[in-house]
Order: C-alpha cells, then structure tokens, then sequence
C-alpha cells in the first residue's frame, strides 16, 4: 500500500499555520486529496496544492460541521468541510491589519458557540419526548 507523503509546509506568501481555526477572509493555500473513479470505488493519485481565498463559511444544523465556501484563482468556487480543509495543515496568507482578523476570529467561534448550544437544546427536546 502506497502512503502519501505531505510536502507542503508553507511558503514566503503562505507563511502562516492556520490549522483549525480559518475565517473569512483569509487567503489560504493547502495539499487536497485527488482521487479517479467513482464515488464508491475511488482510487487516490496524490494530492494536488490548492490556493484560494475563504469566502462564506458555515456550521451545519444537525452535525456541526464546518463547511468552507473558497474561490479559487481560475474564479471558480469551491465548497469544503473544515476536516478536509485541515487534513494536512492549512497555511495562509499575513492579513494587512491583523486586529480585523482577530474580529472576524472572535465572530466565528461566536458562531460556533451559538450553533453547539441550539444543537444541544434540541438534542436534549429530541430526547425528553422520547417514550
């Protein structure tokens, strides 16, 4: 069994390990997974570095998951989970004022915190009405 190996550690653009924590806003470059065939019998061929700028990102209602909306630099959009986003360390770019960044940041996880807490609420609904 062939295991890939992770080659990108950053660059002098990309300088900036963001793994885990990506907002709006950021320019971001990173290894994606490529794979030929189909859905259900799909075989891995490398990964391939991928550049692009986050543009929309949201948690879902049920699961939690964090998707990424990204535009990448042939214009073209791009939706990926967080857990394929991060899967081999995420790099950005230096935002010219760093503070709106932290912003942003503070605005996420307020986000995140709010989503977990109507998830949780409606988990423990779910489950009061259970017999």
């Amino acid at each position: 069994m062939a295991y890939h190996v992770r080659e990108y550690y950053g660059d002098v653009d990309y300088c900036i390990n963001c793994t885990g924590d990506a907002v709006v806003g950021d320019e971001v470059r990173f290894e994606r997974a490529k794979f030929v065939g189909s859905y259900r019998n799909a075989k891995f061929v490398g990964s391939e570095l991928t550049t692009g700028k986050i543009i929309k990102d949201s948690y879902g209602r049920d699961k939690q998951q964090h998707t990424f909306t990204l535009v990448l630099a042939d214009d073209t959009k791009i939706r990926i989970k967080g857990r394929n986003l991060y899967a081999n360390d995420l790099y950005r770019k230096p935002w010219a004022d760093e503070q709106a960044r932290i912003e942003a940041q503070s605005e996420k996880h307020a986000r995140g915190d709010a989503a977990r807490t109507i998830r949780t609420m409606r988990k423990e609904n779910e489950h009061a009405f259970r017999f």
